[in-house]
């Protein structure tokens, strides 16, 4: 991975995914084409979770991410509550993630487990029905690879996760529910967290920085944005087909941590 002038490390990373190939593929091209002004080929491309869901082609997200770049660089995928919902159902249709809404299960249409079911070839309304028909269409390889993904990425002075980290606790002893589902209190928490946190999740109607975290979740599950951010040293780029906007930290954000950059 090449370092960048500054002496920090260049990373791109990528927000919630949910079922949007041709967006996924669109923020690659975006990519390739930063790759191409800077002459790094080597800088990691973290995806933030969440793959599945509520887009038309989950599986088809899946697929060309378990495949791997052609060139480029390492890519990293994290894995996020609605993959870990998807593989959940997998295993007992009639399972229900404490974290979630009680009034929803997976199958519920604000969640977009139906979707994901949909883009295998599986469609139908009974959980026992469908779940059969999933475990014959969804290949297994697909299955093993999400159930592997990590939940977190560091790099020096940055943690890459799905949702967020629980405020003080040391990042290595974190839960993992909550690097899938947390929202409060760490959205709110104005604190150095050790590194620069870098998460979706929770949509936003553009990229955020707050000093302390970043929030790349800008809504592509909703038909909106897939946003690509670039990080070089301290600095913070949106990629865009116009090229780099800064993503400068919000007007009454906290101070980076002390390590980043």
């Amino acid at each position: 991975m090449n370092a960048h002038p500054t002496g920090g490390i260049r990373a791109y990373a990528v927000g919630d995914i949910h079922g949007q190939l041709d967006r996924l593929r669109e923020v690659h091209a975006l990519i390739a084409a930063d790759r191409r002004l800077t002459g790094d080929e080597e800088a990691p491309v973290i995806h933030l979770g969440d793959l599945v869901d509520r887009g038309p082609d989950s599986a088809g997200v899946v697929a060309w991410l378990q495949a791997g770049p052609v060139r480029g660089g390492p890519w990293i995928t994290l894995k996020g509550n609605h993959d870990a919902m998807f593989l959940r159902f997998l295993d007992d249709p009639y399972s229900r993630d404490p974290r979630l809404n009680p009034d929803y299960t997976w199958l519920h249409e604000k969640l977009g487990g139906a979707e994901t079911l949909a883009s295998y070839g599986v469609t139908g309304s009974d959980p026992r029905d469908l779940h059969a028909a999933a475990l014959a269409r969804v290949p297994p390889a697909h299955r093993d690879w999400l159930a592997r993904l990590p939940l977190m990425h560091r790099l020096p002075g940055l943690a890459f996760v799905h949702a967020g980290i629980r405020p003080g606790v040391a990042l290595d002893r974190q839960d993992d529910a909550d690097l899938m589902w947390i929202r409060s209190p760490f959205m709110s928490d104005r604190r150095d967290h050790g590194a620069l946190i870098v998460h979706g999740h929770t949509p936003v109607a553009q990229a955020t920085h707050h000093g302390n975290r970043v929030n790349l979740d800008t809504g592509a599950g909703y038909g909106r944005r897939l946003s690509v951010a670039v990080i070089e040293g301290p600095a913070l780029h949106v990629l865009t087909e116009d090229g780099r906007q800064p993503l400068l930290p919000e007007p009454d954000a906290v101070a980076a941590p002390a390590s980043f950059g």
